[in-house]
């Protein structure tokens, strides 16, 4: 008598669009080893995407197969899209199975692989879930960017703003107290040249922002702020900004004046206005990139033993490093 583990696997999308229940398969599973007097070893339920096999369910299972050598002489499942809908990932799985003494069948798309010619239909079985998988996705891709277009913003809302679902069921973000009027402060500060961008992403921490240094310079070069959704290039498509549905924070003028400062192309002095530095930058907001041309600013790192502080680009990209002349360096 041959000795089988079931799997069964069922994502949440396709179980709400297709049908799909564990319970089905299931008894379909059993139905067919009864008629085939197969005795089960192993029943396993999985609730993963089958685009990897990064699944815990499945690696438990492989690494049973490892200790357990033998034990088993197949792993039935229904069709081959619950066992993968990634063709170079299902052929390596069924490599790997093989090796381990286990052969995979689909009970309602079998496969005889003692004969040559259904390597064909094997092909066939797993590229059909791949495609669909691909025009699914592309669907989405196109949906969401067709949604840009008509000014809707698409993900998770920007520091300042917060998800909400219309009563016809549309997503659209709305202001956030007290982050909204924190990222205002935030664009306002800038224009002003007083403080460097981070300093005043500390202040705006204090002041109840939470926000981290990389997201907070994506915020401020992000024109959501101004009521505009940045949709990108895309093939013959250029990319373009369309006026957004949701309620702006800052006008446009104030938010190209903050880029800007932020690219060095403008920046604000006022009579009895100093920058606010740090005693091992005294430098910051006076050297320029010979490069680029643009203002430099200056930050620490955390070493092992202490902090070193360099002078740097005002950018997330650090292109340009100098040591700080007498600083605590190495």
């Amino acid at each position: 008598m041959k000795i089988a583990d079931l799997y069964i696997r069922v994502s949440t999308d396709e179980q709400a669009d297709k049908g799909y229940s564990q319970r089905n398969q299931e008894e379909l599973l059993r139905r067919y080893r009864e008629m085939r007097s197969i005795q089960i070893r192993k029943l396993m339920f999985e609730g993963h995407s089958a685009k990897t096999f990064d699944r815990p369910k499945w690696s438990a299972y492989l690494q049973d197969l490892r200790k357990h050598r033998g034990k088993s002489d197949m792993v039935l499942f229904t069709k081959w899209d619950r066992f993968s809908r990634n063709t170079s990932d299902a052929y390596q799985m069924i490599k790997t199975l093989r090796q381990l003494g286990v052969e995979p069948q689909a009970i309602e798309q079998p496969i005889d692989a003692t004969v040559s010619d259904n390597k064909m239909m094997l092909a066939i079985y797993l590229t059909i879930p791949e495609i669909e998988n691909d025009r699914r996705a592309m669907n989405v891709f196109y949906g969401m960017r067709r949604a840009k277009k008509e000014g809707r913003w698409m993900g998770i809302a920007p520091v300042g703003y917060i998800n909400q679902i219309d009563m016809s069921g549309r997503k659209y973000i709305t202001p956030k107290e007290p982050e909204a009027s924190i990222m205002k402060w935030v664009f306002n500060e800038i224009t002003r040249g007083t403080f460097a961008a981070d300093q005043i992403r500390q202040e705006a921490n204090k002041k109840g922002l939470k926000c981290s240094r990389s997201a907070f310079w994506t915020a401020i070069r992000n024109p959501v702020y101004c009521g505009r959704i940045s949709v990108s290039k895309y093939k013959d498509e250029e990319a373009l900004l369309t006026q957004g549905r949701h309620e702006p924070l800052i006008s446009e003028a104030l938010f190209y004046e903050v880029q800007d400062v932020l690219c060095g192309r403008k920046r604000k002095e006022k009579p009895g206005t100093k920058m606010v530095t740090h005693e091992n930058l005294p430098l910051r907001g006076f050297l320029i990139c010979p490069r680029c041309v643009r203002m430099l600013t200056g930050s620490a790192s955390k070493g092992r033993h202490n902090r070193y502080y360099y002078y740097h680009l005002l950018s997330l990209h650090r292109l340009l490093w100098l040591q700080v002349p007498g600083g605590n360096c190495q």
